[in-house]
């Protein structure tokens, strides 16, 4: 069960702030404090799902992948194995909205899915990778160590 699951309406353009502000971040800050940010945000903001990962148990994760890709309308597929998830986007909504916005694409985009995956496996028995398939279409694996 997601910790919290919103079902309101979805405002898109929130990808247009977190664009920018991985922008601002790494210029002002580097890269590294971009890597930071998100890794803590994937530990912290995500405990929920960090904590039953740490416990074996991948369900939160799942659904959490599932149902926010769903709602945004993302073209994806989802296989769950028993110690590996494989989490295919065909067409990254993040940047297909800031392609609708005609917004420059942070260089640093793909370092939130990255980062914020490693947070969430951070002190469990799961390590995540993503593999770069094309602009916007990734594989994001999830493999629980033994």
């Amino acid at each position: 069960m997601l910790r919290y699951q919103e079902n309101n309406e979805l405002h898109r353009d929130f990808h247009g702030t977190t664009n920018t502000t991985l922008n601002y971040i790494a210029e002002k800050y580097g890269v590294d404090a971009v890597r930071e940010i998100l890794r803590r945000t994937g530990r912290e903001v995500y405990k929920s799902i960090r904590e039953k990962l740490a416990r074996g148990d991948a369900s939160e994760l799942i659904e959490h992948l599932n149902w926010f890709f769903y709602r945004e309308g993302a073209e994806f597929t989802l296989t769950v194995k028993h110690n590996e998830i494989v989490f295919e986007v065909f067409e990254c909504p993040a940047i297909r909205h800031l392609q609708k916005l005609g917004l420059e694409i942070s260089p640093h985009i793909c370092l939130q899915t990255e980062e914020v995956n490693h947070g969430m496996c951070q002190d469990t028995p799961w390590r995540s990778s993503v593999e770069h398939l094309g602009f916007g279409h990734c594989r994001q694996i999830f493999r629980k160590e033994s």
